[in-house]
């Protein structure tokens, strides 16, 4: 089970964009990278095409390494730190270190 998963809400801890919080768009396993909604635009070039025929230089979300976030405690509202429990029925779920909540 992984820490952080897609649709978490989750906060920046470090970098430019240190503080912010956003929706986890994608998360990729292999290069331990997500891409977090409204977090570490960058700009791009994009070429005039039949579908976009305005062309020009856009902002888009860039990916954010997983060392750099944190997922947010609903209860808490504060960045969590995440840990592992198993449910009476056995299946296993992510709590918040501090609150002992499921996330």
């Amino acid at each position: 089970m992984q820490k952080i998963i897609k649709g978490d809400v989750v906060q920046v801890t470090k970098g430019r964009d240190a503080g912010k919080k956003g929706k986890v768009l994608e998360y990729n396993t292999l290069t331990c990278r997500a891409l977090v909604e409204g977090i570490n635009m960058v700009k791009k070039a994009k070429r005039k095409t039949q579908q976009d025929q305005k062309g020009g230089i856009t902002t888009i979300e860039s990916s954010i390494s997983i060392a750099n976030i944190m997922p947010v405690c609903k209860k808490c509202d504060k960045p969590a730190r995440v840990g592992f429990s198993r449910l009476k029925d056995g299946t296993k779920t992510r709590i918040c270190r501090s609150c002992k909540e499921a996330i």
